[in-house]
């Protein structure tokens, strides 16, 4: 009798994962451990770019720093905060797809949205770009920002960010920070 085809994915998802974790920056990882925690509280079957986005601002003070003061930051996380108790922005048990960059569906990651998937590649990209061998969160940050359609940026436009103002402050400070 033949046994039924495993429904349990190819061993590669796995190192598709480590490979990209280990990229990471040790202050990333803690931002992509934060993400997968509210994903899973939410009962969110991925991590999207609003959780990326919340886990960056709570832990990154180089990301805080580059928002237009106070008020500007509190509006984000309140509406962060909101998504993530269930009020506000609908988007909880709801997979992200901003289908703004068709690319996405060939670099699919397990437990990641398509639109978190690349922007993570995207702050990869930007890190080799500078020369540096992991990402940062600012390099998240502007990767998150250039993405029009994804939810981190529907989070940033209702809190009053200029995305296209705040993608010029990532850079700034980006030339500012000493990269490892």
């Amino acid at each position: 009798m033949r046994n039924p085809p495993s429904r349990v994915p190819h061993q590669s998802a796995p190192a598709r994962i480590d490979e990209l974790e280990a990229q990471l920056a040790p202050e990333l990882m803690s931002v992509v451990a934060g993400a997968r925690r509210r994903a899973h509280r939410g009962a969110d079957a991925q991590i999207d770019t609003a959780h990326l986005l919340h886990s960056l601002l709570e832990a990154d003070p180089e990301v805080r720093a580059v928002f237009d003061g106070e008020p500007q930051l509190t509006r984000v996380l309140g509406y962060l905060v909101q998504r993530s108790i269930g009020y506000g922005l609908r988007w909880q048990g709801t997979v992200e797809d901003s289908g703004a960059l068709p690319v996405v569906r060939r670099r699919e990651v397990p437990g990641w949205s398509p639109p978190a998937a690349t922007a993570m590649a995207a702050a990869l990209n930007r890190a080799a770009l500078r020369g540096a061998p992991r990402a940062r969160g600012l390099d998240l940050l502007a990767a998150l920002a250039a993405d029009a359609s994804c939810r981190a940026v529907e989070v940033l436009e209702r809190a009053g960010v200029d995305t296209l103002s705040l993608t010029d402050r990532v850079s700034a400070a980006s030339r500012q920070v000493s990269w490892e």
